[in-house]
């Protein structure tokens, strides 16, 4: 056999076949353990980058908070969008701000592996538009919020839908239950009676599980539309 020949024919052999190592062996991939892992890594990097960027607006005290919250006459008069976004980082005090540090650990602690970075960016983006939407179309008498309530609920109702999906689904439908008695409880009667003194904004909560939600719902489509590539979204 000529030697460009020889050249030619290895070519096709290594065109046809991409995903094999020299020695005909497959490549490796990563294990689902290591791809829990990886969610889990940067599942905690988001909730230390949104604790770290609370806390320090919380330092900047009140100037910061007026500045940041979501004020419904900024938004609409004078077009100070970035606040649909910031008011949600703001709290009210110390006390607003421990309460959603301890439910943002919670959904840590609850969904560590169930969505990737980009998944729970998702939920996190359609939490707060959800939420934003609400305000401005169909709660006209609130003239300012603060707070990160509203998105954690989106982030448990987003948590239920993976736990449904790849989890125990008797947990799922419990936290499912929770989620809705609590909802209906806050549309009915108003904040839960241990939020003592605080100023609950209930229907944030409601607005965010619909977002988080929704959120859910469509990564749960992508994933069995596209299996193979269940970590890309």
């Amino acid at each position: 056999m000529p030697f460009n020949a020889g050249i030619h024919k290895t070519r096709r052999i290594i065109t046809k076949h991409p995903c094999t190592m020299s020695e005909g062996r497959p490549a490796p991939t990563a294990s689902p353990l290591a791809a829990a892992s990886i969610r889990a890594h940067q599942g905690m990097w988001l909730v230390g980058l949104v604790a770290g960027i609370a806390v320090l607006l919380a330092c900047a005290g009140e100037p910061a908070r007026l500045a940041l919250r979501y004020g419904r006459l900024a938004v609409l008069d004078h077009a100070q969008l970035w606040r649909l976004v910031t008011g949600h980082l703001v709290h009210a005090g110390p006390a607003h701000l421990l309460l959603n540090m301890a439910g943002l650990g919670l959904i840590a602690a609850l969904f560590p592996r169930d969505y990737s970075l980009r998944q729970w960016l998702i939920v996190l983006v359609a939490s707060i538009a959800t939420i934003d939407a609400g305000f401005v179309l169909f709660e006209p008498q609130l003239q300012w919020y603060v707070g990160l309530s509203g998105v954690l609920h989106g982030a448990l109702a987003a948590g239920a839908i993976a736990w449904w999906r790849h989890e125990s689904r008797v947990l799922a439908l419990a936290l499912i239950a929770i989620l809705m008695l609590k909802l209906g409880w806050e549309q009915w009667q108003g904040a839960l009676p241990f939020s003592g003194d605080m100023t609950v904004i209930v229907a944030a909560h409601l607005y965010g599980a619909i977002g988080g939600a929704a959120a859910g719902l469509l990564i749960w489509q992508i994933s069995r539309r596209w299996p193979a590539e269940p970590a890309s979204l």
